[in-house]
């Protein structure tokens, strides 16, 4: 055990001890936000806004441009979907779980491929194309993207895009040195496959109501 800690905490060497508080707390936040999620409480959202602010800044710092700017996205999408999940349809039913409509799936496909684009381009613009991880990257930030659009949107599938990002980012993270979010990523992709089995349930409940 001893051994396991020894390599974790060697990974922050060299590193200021004020990012890596600011780390685990943006970590403990956002653990919050996914396990809100799967619970469809609206906690996910000012749980969510204080690790994504917190993530800008760490991800600037470290370089992780496409990161950074899902962070961003994060905020602004937390605010969206704090008012969409409260808004409702009728006098007693609030917004609930569906599955994705053929303008989703187009949207989304557009969204993937314009946030790629952007991200290439901001990368390209401040030259940071200089390692494997930017391509990764690249990739990553659309795919959340997309999730966290879906998610605000109370789609089921935000799940499927959760856990593929999830999958990629720990072994990104782990290269990048940020233990801690590695292994946030990893509950992360557990509490996913939970959440999506979690949301498929309500909407095959409602779909008996019916």
């Amino acid at each position: 055990m001893n051994l396991i800690f020894d390599w974790i905490f060697a990974q922050y060497q060299g590193t200021p001890t004020y990012l890596i508080v600011l780390e685990f707390v943006g970590v403990f936040f956002g653990f919050l936000s996914v396990w809100y999620s799967k619970k469809e409480n609206i906690l996910v959202f000012p749980t969510g806004i204080i690790s994504t602010a917190i993530f800008v800044y760490i991800l600037l710092v470290f370089g992780l441009l496409g990161d950074m700017l899902i962070n961003a996205f994060y905020f602004i999408m937390s605010i969206y979907g704090w008012y969409f999940w409260t808004r409702k349809i009728d006098k007693d039913t609030y917004t609930p779980i569906t599955k994705m409509t053929n303008l989703d799936k187009k949207y989304s496909i557009i969204m993937f491929i314009g946030t790629i684009l952007f991200v290439s381009l901001v990368y390209f613009v401040f030259n940071k194309f200089d390692s494997w991880t930017a391509y990764v990257d690249s990739f990553t930030t659309a795919i959340f993207f997309v999730g966290m659009w879906l998610m605000a949107k109370k789609k089921l599938a935000n799940w499927v895009f959760w856990i593929i990002g999830d999958v990629i980012s720990v072994p990104l993270y782990l290269y990048k040195g940020l233990v801690f979010t590695a292994i946030q990523y990893l509950l992360f992709t557990i509490i996913a496959v939970y959440g999506y089995k979690a949301w498929k349930k309500s909407i095959d409940k409602n779909l008996q109501i019916l």
